[in-house]
């Protein structure tokens, strides 16, 4: 038997970690309204933050010592990746998996929108037509006006709008700055933010149910973390990037199998529509950077 590809084991760990991040946000939606939802991010935050601190230290990824304009980017990343958890979880206990997901799925057009409006990046008008489109599909989900339409909805595009400041602060920390040693101060601004948040609030005993399912979140989104560390080490990004929308996948098989939801026909065509349009956008962007190269070059 052959060996696989670097680019085929790429989207490999790609689909896994898309699979990992999924299988979580789902014990979560499971625990539902049993558990605060600060209690849960503090103690997932808790064992997620020390498995990405060892794996950093273990690589030789753990490095603090960073210019200034690097700390502020990276802890505006960690304020809006708390943000992006608040506001994605606390919709996705009252909307669909699958239709929280699709709605996330808007990020790769919300980002190159943004980065054109803030950076002035530019952006042709065929890039420009797939974000148009892209947004078109995306009120196919929310369906504005219909009973379709709820405030968690609203609260999945405020979340949509927490990782564009996350990936644009992301896109502008310098290339010195280890990824992990990020993600590590992201998932501790989360914890912060939950362990502040929870001061207010009574937590609720664990039982065997709860533990199982807080148990399952947490190994979860490690493994997203781990898998998506690992895809960063092999392949071609612009090949493996478009399996993100596995996600989708998942969440579909999930919604269906766990909770008995299948989204609505227009729900599942805005869905095909984000899908699409990210992944042409994802392929222009591609394309525009190796001219870029090419011209530099010559």
């Amino acid at each position: 038997m052959p060996a696989l590809s670097d680019n085929m084991r790429g989207a490999l760990l790609m689909i896994a970690g898309m699979a990992g991040f999924t299988f979580g946000d789902a014990c979560i939606k499971a625990i539902g309204e049993a558990m605060p939802l600060s209690q849960i991010l503090v103690i997932r935050g808790l064992f997620a933050s020390a498995f990405i601190a060892a794996l950093a230290a273990a690589l030789g990824q753990l490095r603090l010592h960073m210019s200034r304009r690097d700390w502020g980017l990276v802890l505006l990343r960690a304020v809006a990746e708390a943000g992006a958890a608040f506001f994605f979880l606390t919709a996705l206990r009252q909307m669909p998996l699958a239709n929280a997901t699709a709605l996330m799925q808007t990020t790769p057009l919300s980002v190159t929108l943004a980065s054109a409006l803030v950076f002035a990046e530019p952006v042709g008008w065929r890039r420009w037509s797939a974000i148009g489109v892209g947004f078109l599909g995306m009120l196919l989900i929310v369906r504005p006006g219909t009973e379709g339409f709820t405030s968690a909805s609203m609260l999945a595009l405020v979340a949509v709008l927490c990782v564009t400041v996350r990936d644009l602060a992301t896109r502008r920390t310098s290339a010195a700055v280890p990824s992990l040693t990020v993600t590590l101060v992201s998932s501790l601004g989360v914890m912060v933010f939950a362990g502040s948040w929870a001061l207010g609030q009574d937590w609720v005993p664990v039982t065997p149910r709860l533990g199982w399912l807080l148990a399952g979140a947490t190994l979860f989104i490690i493994g997203g973390y781990s898998f998506s560390v690992l895809v960063m080490r092999v392949g071609d990004v612009g090949f493996i990037a478009p399996f993100r929308y596995t996600g989708l996948v998942w969440a579909l098989i999930l919604g269906l199998v766990i909770f008995g939801d299948w989204p609505h026909p227009l729900t599942l065509v805005g869905a095909a529509v984000i899908a699409g349009t990210g992944l042409f956008t994802l392929w222009r962007e591609r394309r525009s950077r190796r001219l870029q190269a090419k011209t530099l070059r010559t």
